[in-house]
């Protein structure tokens, strides 16, 4: 099964610093037919103006992604952690038993990202955060495994569920493939161009909620970025 979730029909919420699409209910965004796909929880797709951001607030029991797509989000958080992660470049926090974090944009360009929450394979594991470089050629044509619960097998960020998230950049007539567990979840998010997942076509930013599928073929119709988690 493969659904196609326009962006258009996304949930929406503009605070004038911070304009965010919803693939998933969150905050005031609520949609009981989009609780999650699996063990997906949240996908947000965040624009956040130059010199803006989060303020500290907490979190606990959550696997937490942010794929940076453009600029850079400046992260410091209670266990003292402290690192900017730029774009084509990802950062991970497990929650654990609580952390509080806060995540600004201070440069002098809007910052676009995908923010990413997985549950984890089991609570109250200590809090820990962690970020990594990925220069794009990694992933140029196909795949590259970003974050991973089995981070030494895939060379990857470590987190702490049943998930990998992974990313390609393709070029107009290039396709990559996902070798998948049709009884799992995957989501994708092309951006840049159009995209077609598995013949069916989709616009730049529509998620794609894929499931009984054993391979994911994804052909970039224009130049396109994907990111793709597949969860259980």
């Amino acid at each position: 099964m493969i659904d196609i979730r326009p962006f258009n029909s996304l949930g929406a919420a503009d605070h004038g610093w911070l304009d965010a699409r919803h693939h998933f209910s969150f905050a005031n965004y609520i949609d009981r037919n989009r609780m999650g796909w699996g063990a997906i929880r949240v996908w947000n797709d965040d624009t956040i103006a130059p010199q803006t951001g989060f303020p500290p607030h907490p979190h606990n029991d959550m696997e937490i992604i942010t794929f940076v797509r453009t600029g850079a989000i400046t992260h410091r958080d209670s266990l003292g952690n402290e690192g900017r992660t730029s774009a084509g470049d990802v950062q991970v926090m497990s929650a654990g038993t609580g952390i509080t974090h806060s995540e600004y944009n201070l440069e002098d360009e809007a910052t676009t990202l995908f923010q990413i929450w997985i549950y984890p394979d089991q609570t109250g594991d200590k809090p820990g955060w962690g970020q990594r470089e990925f220069p794009k050629a990694g992933r140029e044509g196909g795949f590259e495994i970003v974050a991973s619960g089995t981070p030494a097998q895939d060379n990857a960020l470590p987190i702490r569920t049943d998930a990998k998230v992974a990313a390609a950049t393709l070029k107009a007539g290039q396709s990559a493939q996902w070798t998948a567990d049709p009884a799992r979840h995957q989501y994708l998010v092309g951006t840049g161009g159009k995209i077609r997942v598995n013949g069916i076509d989709a616009q730049p930013r529509d998620g794609v909620a894929i499931t009984g599928e054993a391979t994911i073929t994804v052909e970039a119709l224009e130049n396109a970025e994907v990111v793709l988690v597949d969860a259980r």
